[in-house]
C-alpha cells in the first residue's frame, strides 16, 4: 500500500508538473508573438543540448556504480563527480559564446542562457542521483518545482497582468523554480548519511567512469540532436515564425515522454538494473513485460487523446498562423511515439550492460535524419524535418529491438 500511495503521489507531481508546461506553453501562444515563441523553444532546446557537455553524460556510469556500492563511500563517488563537473563548467561554459557570436542566439538571452544551463544541471543531476537511489517522489517534487509550480505562477501572472506578458517573465520564473529545486535536492543528499565525504576525490575511478561514459555521450548527443537540430533546420526552412507553430506542437507531444517517466521509467529501470546484476531472469522478465504493457498503453491513450483536443485548443488561441500548419501535429506525434516505444528495449539493454548496440542505433538514426530531412528539404520544407524524425526515430525503434531480442537469452525476455 505505502508503494502504491508513493507511486501515486508521484504520478500526481508529475502531472501536475506536466498540466503546468501545457498551460504555459498555451499561454505563450496565446500572448506572444510566433517568433518569440519559436526563439523560447531555440532556447530551451539549446539548453538541454548544452547539459550534457557539462555532465559528460556520466551519470550513466554513476547510476550504476552508486547501487552497487556501501553507504559509507557514496559520498567519494559523488564528491569525484562534483570535480569532474568543476573542469568541463572551466572548458564548456566559454565555449557557449560561440552560440552568440554565431548569432544563433541573441545576445540579450546570454545572461539569461548562462544562469539557466548551470541552475538546469545541478538540478538534473539531482534529479538523476534521486532516481537512481530510489527516491523517485523526492526526485519528483524536484522536477516540480523546476518544471511546474513557478510555471503556474507564469500562467497566472501573465493573464492577469498584460505588461508581464514577454519573454523575460517567464525565463524569471524558470530560475526561480530551479533555485527551489536546488534547496530541496541539496538537503535531502545532505541528510541521505552517505559517508566519504572527506577522502580524497578518486581520479581514477574519474577516468574509468569518462571512458565508459564518452560513448554512451556520443550515443546520447546523437539522439538529442535530433531534438536541437530540428529546431535551428526547421527555422531555416520556413522561418521563426512557423517555428512558433512547430515549438507548441512538439512541446505537446514531448508531454508523452515526461509522463512517461513519471509513471513507468523511473519506477521499473532500477528494477531492471538489480535484477540483472542478481541474475534473476524471473524479476528481470516481469518487470521488462511491465514496461513494455504499460508503454503501449499509455503511447496510445496519449496519443489519441492529443488528436482529439488539438483542433478545439488551436482554435482558442485564436492565432491563424498555428490552424494554418496544424497537419504537422500528427507527423511529430507519430515520431515521438516511436521515440517513446524505442526506451523499452533501451532500458532493456542498458540495464544488461549491452551499450553499444545503443550507440550505433543513435548514431545511425541521426544519420538517417539527416539523410531524410535533405531529401525532402527541396520538395516540401514544411515536411522535411518531421519526416526526418519519424525516419530516424524508426530506425532506432527497429534497431534497438531486434539487438535486444538477438543479445537477451529467451528466458530473460
Amino acid at each position: 500500500m505505502r508503494h502504491f500511495l508513493v507511486r501515486l503521489t508521484n504520478i500526481g507531481l508529475r502531472g501536475t508538473t506536466l498540466v503546468s508546461k501545457f498551460l504555459l506553453i498555451f499561454l505563450l501562444a496565446r500572448y506572444l508573438e510566433p517568433s518569440d515563441l519559436g526563439l523560447y523553444g531555440l532556447l530551451t532546446v539549446t539548453i538541454s543540448y548544452a547539459l550534457f557537455f557539462l555532465g559528460l553524460d556520466f551519470y550513466v556510469y554513476t547510476s550504476r556504480e552508486i547501487l552497487k556500492s556501501d553507504q559509507d563511500v557514496r559520498g567519494r563517488l559523488l564528491k569525484s563527480q562534483v570535480a569532474l563537473w568543476s573542469v568541463l563548467y572551466s572548458v564548456f561554459l566559454p565555449l557557449t559564446l560561440s552560440l552568440f557570436v554565431l548569432e544563433l542566439l541573441p545576445w540579450n538571452l546570454l545572461p539569461w542562457f548562462l544562469c539557466l544551463l548551470v541552475l538546469e544541471h545541478l538540478a538534473q543531476e539531482l534529479n538523476r542521483l534521486l532516481v537512481a537511489l530510489s527516491r523517485q517522489l523526492v526526485a519528483s517534487w524536484i522536477l516540480f518545482f523546476r518544471a511546474g509550480a513557478w510555471c503556474f505562477a507564469v500562467v497566472v501572472l501573465m493573464h492577469t497582468e498584460s505588461e508581464y506578458r514577454v519573454l523575460e517573465t517567464v525565463l524569471a520564473g524558470w530560475i526561480i523554480g530551479a533555485l527551489f529545486a536546488l534547496v530541496i535536492g541539496f538537503s535531502v543528499i545532505a541528510r541521505s548519511g552517505m559517508g566519504g565525504w572527506t577522502q580524497s576525490v578518486d581520479w581514477q575511478w574519474v577516468r574509468k567512469g569518462i571512458r565508459i561514459a564518452l560513448p554512451m555521450l556520443v550515443a546520447t548527443l546523437a539522439l538529442r540532436g535530433l531534438y536541437t537540430i530540428d529546431r535551428y533546420w526547421f527555422e531555416q526552412l520556413v522561418g521563426l515564425d512557423v517555428l512558433g507553430a512547430y515549438v507548441l506542437f512538439i512541446g505537446m507531444c514531448n508531454a508523452l515522454l515526461s509522463f512517461m517517466d513519471a509513471g513507468v521509467f523511473t519506477f521499473l529501470y532500477p528494477g531492471l538494473i538489480a535484477a540483472n546484476a542478481n541474475h534473476d531472469a524471473h524479476a528481470f522478465r516481469e518487470k521488462f513485460r511491465q514496461m513494455f504493457k504499460q508503454t503501449s498503453v499509455l503511447v496510445l491513450v496519449f496519443s489519441l487523446i492529443a488528436w482529439f483536443v488539438i483542433d478545439p485548443l488551436l482554435r482558442w488561441l485564436d492565432r491563424p498562423l498555428y490552424l494554418e500548419y496544424q497537419y504537422l501535429f500528427g507527423w511529430l506525434l507519430l515520431a515521438n511515439a516511436l521515440f517513446v516505444m524505442s526506451m523499452v528495449p533501451n532500458f532493456g539493454l542498458y540495464a544488461r550492460g549491452h551499450d553499444k548496440p545503443l550507440i550505433v542505433s543513435h548514431l545511425t538514426g541521426f544519420i538517417v535524419f539527416v539523410i531524410v530531412t535533405a531529401s525532402f528539404a527541396p520538395f516540401t520544407p514544411e515536411l522535411a524535418v518531421p519526416f526526418g524524425l519519424i525516419a530516424g526515430f524508426g530506425f532506432i525503434l527497429f534497431w534497438k529491438a531486434f539487438q535486444f531480442y538477438r543479445l537477451t537469452p529467451a528466458d530473460w525476455r
